[in-house]
């Protein structure tokens, strides 16, 4: 991948804003039924952008992770916030789980296949969002819903027991999932969230702030 201009922190930034736009709009969708398509796309068709230039590339620009960087700024600043409880809970879970299946080369390959196989509908994404949803929860389901860990979705019953909210959590689980194996492939670990929180936090707010972002 091209590093291009952007530091390593950059990179690692953008790269921990797309595991906190999923996060995010998990928590959303649980609770509201509801999500911004100029956000949930970026997001869903991140999964089919193997060969990406550079790491804003895979989620089609910078300002596709907006609501990512935003948010990550947010948790940073204030993870103790009764607002950020599920998302920090959510960034966590997702970096957990992404390692347990990295460790898993098996099921790796099956998923890259069964991505591979889908990634022709993401052309006519906006079109068939529930669709594509739907192929990429069933990816979900047939192997990282397999493992001992398993994320815990809260929100309303209503919405979680909706077919079509299901598929869009479960797809964006996924995105999560490839977000935290390319911050762990930018040199991005857990334990460096606690150690170089201000660091991190001053970047995503200067990465925002180029976009617009208060």
């Amino acid at each position: 991948m091209n590093t291009g201009s952007r530091t390593n922190l950059e990179q690692q930034t953008i790269a921990l804003a797309g595991v906190a736009q999923a996060a995010r709009l998990v928590d959303q969708v649980s609770k509201t039924g509801s999500y911004p398509l100029e956000f949930l796309a970026p997001s869903i068709n991140s999964l089919f952008l193997f060969d990406a230039e550079s790491v804003e590339d895979v989620f089609g620009g910078i300002s596709g992770v907006k609501l990512g960087l935003n948010n990550l700024s947010s948790l940073l600043a204030s993870r103790q916030a009764d607002e950020n409880r599920d998302l920090v809970r959510y960034v966590l879970a997702i970096i957990y789980l992404e390692r347990k299946f990295a460790a898993d080369q098996g099921m790796m390959s099956v998923v890259h296949s069964r991505l591979q196989h889908t990634s022709f509908r993401a052309e006519h994404f906006a079109n068939n969002v529930n669709d594509l949803c739907h192929s990429v929860s069933g990816i979900y389901q047939d192997t990282l819903s397999k493992l001992k860990f398993r994320i815990k979705v809260n929100g309303s019953a209503q919405h979680l027991q909706n077919p079509k909210n299901a598929d869009i959590i479960r797809a964006l689980l996924l995105a999560g999932i490839r977000s935290a194996f390319l911050w762990n492939q930018l040199g991005g670990r857990r334990w460096r969230l606690l150690v170089q929180r201000k660091k991190l936090l001053r970047t995503s707010q200067q990465l925002s702030r180029g976009l617009g972002v208060v």
